[in-house]
């Protein structure tokens, strides 16, 4: 009996210690990959992460991009810069609403609160346009339209290079999105130009020169057209012959 009194404390203590290392050996382990990590073990969740998108990325009318961590952590802001009074804490909630583009933009609101060239560059920079729609964003180059009128050039780098931006035309004069105008080419048309439409918002000689004059800087190809000049011009040509 004395036998088995002795034997049984140890039998007890060997289990208990085989316990004890067994789930001290299971603490200090590491997760196995592509497990989840225990609630209680995982790093706290920034308060930018807790909500919605990390990184914002839309792709339509064109890419788009918008990084929470590099406004919370690298400028310093907090969540109620920026909501509600700019955009509702709502998933896709500003996109709904069809009016979150450069014309809201540079109007101050959305992004064109802060993005106005004071508190960060302006929403107007050409020189900025990668930041928000990547480095691979290509540069509008020349377009061709064929609808109603073949042959008629639209230069981009010419006017980016006069300092206009690409606010100066979208959404206002043309929606950003190719190909929009020529869908609708019974409306884009001349007597729209003169209307102050499209090209006329600023082809109307006071901004630009007006679109009833030098037709060949625009269209090319025309047969029976050299340019439709005024009496002033034609004598400002006679002049320089």
């Amino acid at each position: 009996m004395k036998r088995k009194l002795i034997v049984l404390p140890a039998v007890c203590l060997f289990v208990a210690t085989g316990v004890l290392f067994a789930a001290n050996s299971r603490a200090e382990a590491p997760a196995p990959a592509g497990e989840p990590v225990a609630a209680a073990e995982a790093q706290p969740a920034k308060e930018y992460e807790s909500f919605g998108d990390t990184q914002i990325i839309n792709m339509e009318p064109v890419k788009a991009m918008f990084s929470h961590k590099s406004h919370v952590v690298t400028a310093g802001l907090s969540c109620d810069s920026c909501h509600p009074d700019l955009f509702e804490r709502k998933r896709g909630a500003a996109k709904a609403k069809g009016d979150l583009n450069h014309t809201a933009m540079d109007a101050g609101m959305y992004c064109g609160a802060c993005h106005d060239g004071k508190d960060a560059f302006a929403t107007t920079n050409a020189k900025s346009c990668k930041t928000c729609h990547g480095s691979d964003m290509k540069q509008p180059g020349v377009i061709v339209f064929n609808k109603p009128v073949k042959g008629v050039v639209f230069d981009h780098k010419g006017h980016v290079d006069m300092g206009l931006s690409c606010s100066s035309c979208h959404d206002s004069a043309f929606e950003m999105r190719m190909g929009a105008a020529e869908e609708d080419y019974k409306k884009f048309n001349m007597q729209a130009l003169y209307q102050g439409k499209y090209c006329g918002v600023c082809h109307n000689g006071n901004i630009a020169f007006a679109s009833n004059t030098r037709c060949t800087s625009c269209h090319i190809g025309v047969k029976g057209v050299a340019r439709m000049q005024t009496a002033d011009q034609a004598a400002e040509q006679q002049e320089h012959k």
